[in-house]
């Protein structure tokens, strides 16, 4: 099997040029600038933790940044590769402060290997996990089912859904595809969510796919087809500074893979995504410390949302320590 590579985005909100930069080109209604998608819970070590322990084989890790460095990381370490934004995305489409625009044109990064898993900041390696838990023989792996989306206009990654779906439907015939990979699409490893399935088979094309939330497994090859036959919209979509209802993301990717076939089935146990802004933070945030001290799945996701000051500082440190269960030794990666 190939190496595997991961990459990681990281924004530091905090940055006094990057918040001037993000001012001057942000219009005056920008739905998509709320702190929520900024704001740094001074975590990600953690994740270079949870990547020395859990998944020392990985090949190379490419941190994706607009130009900022955190300051504990050693960026001589061998092992990392630090990518500005203007290393690899065509200068047309700069600056940026679209994660659209960003996770679309990742094939371009220099040295990136042909499968890779990319990550979120949010995205937290709890257990040991092997090349297996993302790539079999070079196929990703994926958790499926058919889904609907149900679009409002605060929450604007409901239309990316839409948008991408449209795009599936043109290249690819929902019953052929599902009969082709019949025994995957209804593998046991999808729990409960094969009802999804289930109840919109009948539709005359894919309505929609179900998103994990957690790392997606990558060809490289599967940026460059898209690109090829769909380089219109791609182009739109990375022409905006900020994310607009009109894009298409990186699950277009992601969904191209399934209709193809282009995958094998992972647990949806593998891991689990939180939700502040969803389930509010009181309750999610005992659930999550829970969750990491006690290494219930493979992998967390924490998806930040409204919340107080003391709110916000009471959780940090609450997941803080939570984290320091297991991972409370130094990395390789840190100075």
């Amino acid at each position: 099997m190939n190496k595997i590579d991961f990459v990681i985005m990281w924004v530091d909100g905090s940055d006094k040029k990057w918040q001037a930069e993000k001012e001057k080109y942000s219009p005056v209604s920008n739905s998509d600038s709320s702190i929520y998608r900024y704001r740094d819970w001074d975590l990600l070590r953690y994740w270079f933790r949870g990547v020395e322990k859990f998944a020392p084989w990985v090949n190379k890790i490419h941190f994706v940044t607009w130009g900022h460095i955190p300051g504990f990381l050693d960026i001589s370490n061998p092992k990392i590769n630090i990518v500005k934004h203007e290393d690899f995305i065509p200068k047309e489409y700069l600056p940026t402060f679209s994660a659209n625009t960003i996770e679309l044109n990742l094939h371009r990064i220099d040295g990136l290997s042909e499968n890779f898993v990319l990550f979120n900041d949010d995205l937290f390696l709890l257990k040991k996990v092997t090349e297996k838990d993302f790539f079999i023989e070079n196929i990703p792996l994926d958790t499926v089912a058919l889904n609907v989306h149900c679009p409002k206009k605060s929450l604007i990654s409901q239309y990316f859904c839409i948008n991408d779906v449209n795009i599936i439907n043109e290249y690819f015939d929902m019953k052929k595809s599902i009969k082709e990979n019949f025994f995957k699409w209804f593998n046991p490893k999808n729990g409960k969510n094969i009802l999804r399935t289930l109840v919109l088979i009948k539709s005359p094309r894919f309505p929609g796919f179900y998103q994990h939330h957690l790392t997606n497994s990558y060809n490289k090859q599967t940026f460059i087809e898209v690109w090829e036959k769909e380089k219109e919209i791609l182009n739109n979509t990375c022409s905006h500074k900020f994310r607009e209802t009109t894009d298409v993301n990186q699950w277009l990717m992601k969904e191209w893979q399934i209709a193809k076939g282009n995958f094998k089935n992972r647990s949806i146990k593998f891991g689990k995504t939180f939700y502040i802004d969803r389930d509010g933070i009181q309750n999610t945030k005992k659930e999550i410390v829970k969750y990491i001290s006690k290494q219930k799945g493979k992998m967390i996701a924490i998806n930040d949302g409204p919340m107080s000051e003391t709110e916000f500082t009471d959780a940090v440190l609450s997941i803080k320590k939570a984290f320091e269960v297991n991972l409370n030794n130094k990395s390789k990666y840190e100075k």
